[in-house]
């Protein structure tokens, strides 16, 4: 018998076939195509006649389930337990894999009709999963899960930094910058990375913030984990808190570290110099975005991420002025975004 060829077969007829199987004998199901996130993946909810909502996911083609990064880290997620969403079903050949329905409300949207007092509880909800994965991914530090193998060292920290050159600098703000000026960025990115890569490392999200964390019913549950590796323990909080997407206030972000830094650490942690290795942290995570935000303008001709540049580079210069170390930083990059002026 000829194996089904589903790369070749449009999305709705892949997920025709698989809800034949899945859904034998109950009737037909609604099928609402879902935005979708950077990757080459498509996401549909399904409403079935009868029973419970899913989604799913549509790879590009056939995958190894057993083998996928997400089902690897879901595994690992499970154990804390960290809240994800549940995985229902899968089928290779068709190259997709149902997940447990968590709605369409992100604590980005959820965020424009929640209460000063809700917004708290959640961001504080978010802070206690951040130190959740960071306790318990050592305790359950294995090479059997993909997060154990891979980390935020100086060569992946490195590689962003570049890729904001090329992507912002160069190709978003039509930046020329010679060989001396690339010499002296390059020997910029080497202090400022060099000392995030020789921090300790745990667990990380790698994408933790308010896009990638569902609310339902008073509870956020975390998506988008697939990529997890290790790094330092300032790396996701910074994502959440100097998230491109929300406006904190510094009061608020200056709660939220503390929340952190006293269930993780104890209430005599030294926190100066944890919102100093933040802030650091910052600096790196934000000039990383705004070469993902020149990249998805520029190479996948995509304009929705331009809107956020501006709170991102406000977000940078915070940290470029209020550091001294970082006055050559700030001269070199002024030259070409005029906002660090």
């Amino acid at each position: 018998m000829t194996e089904p060829r589903p790369a070749t077969d449009t999305a709705r007829e892949r997920i025709d076939r698989y809800l034949e199987r899945r859904l034998e004998g109950r009737g037909p199901a609604r099928v609402v195509p879902l935005t979708g996130d950077a990757s080459d993946r498509r996401y549909f909810r399904i409403l079935p006649a009868q029973g419970d909502p899913f989604v799913v996911a549509l790879h590009a083609g056939p995958i190894e389930f057993a083998t996928l990064p997400f089902a690897n880290v879901a595994a690992l997620l499970r154990q804390m337990p960290v809240p994800i969403p549940a995985i229902v079903g899968h089928d290779d050949a068709l190259g997709i894999v149902a997940q447990s329905d968590l709605g369409d409300v992100t604590l980005q949207a959820h965020l424009g009709v929640a209460t000063a007092a809700e917004h708290g509880a959640l961001y504080r909800q978010a802070v206690e999963i951040i130190e959740v994965l960071q306790r318990r991914g050592t305790e359950l530090a294995s090479r059997d899960y993909l997060p154990y193998q891979l980390a935020f060292d100086v060569e992946k920290l490195t590689w962003e930094m570049h890729f904001f050159v090329k992507h912002f600098l160069e190709a978003y703000r039509g930046a020329t910058i010679g060989v001396a000026e690339r010499q002296a960025l390059d020997e910029e990115w080497a202090r400022l990375v060099g000392e995030l890569a020789a921090e300790p490392r745990v667990l990380c999200h790698r994408d933790y913030h308010s896009r990638n964390l569902m609310y339902r019913a008073g509870q956020l549950h975390v998506i988008d984990f697939q990529d997890a590796r290790l790094g330092p323990d300032t790396y996701d909080l910074v994502s959440l808190l100097r998230d491109s997407y929300v406006d904190l206030t510094d009061h608020d972000v200056d709660a939220f570290v503390a929340h952190f830094v006293t269930r993780r650490y104890g209430a005599t942690a030294a926190l100066p110099e944890f919102t100093r290795r933040f802030d650091l942290m910052s600096v790196q995570r934000n000039i990383k975005a705004l070469g993902t935000f020149g990249y998805q303008a520029t190479t996948r001709d995509n304009p929705v991420y331009i809107q956020y540049i501006p709170r991102t580079l406000q977000y940078v210069k915070r940290n470029l002025v209020r550091y001294p170390r970082f006055e050559r930083l700030r001269e070199l990059l002024a030259t070409h975004v005029e906002e660090f002026r």
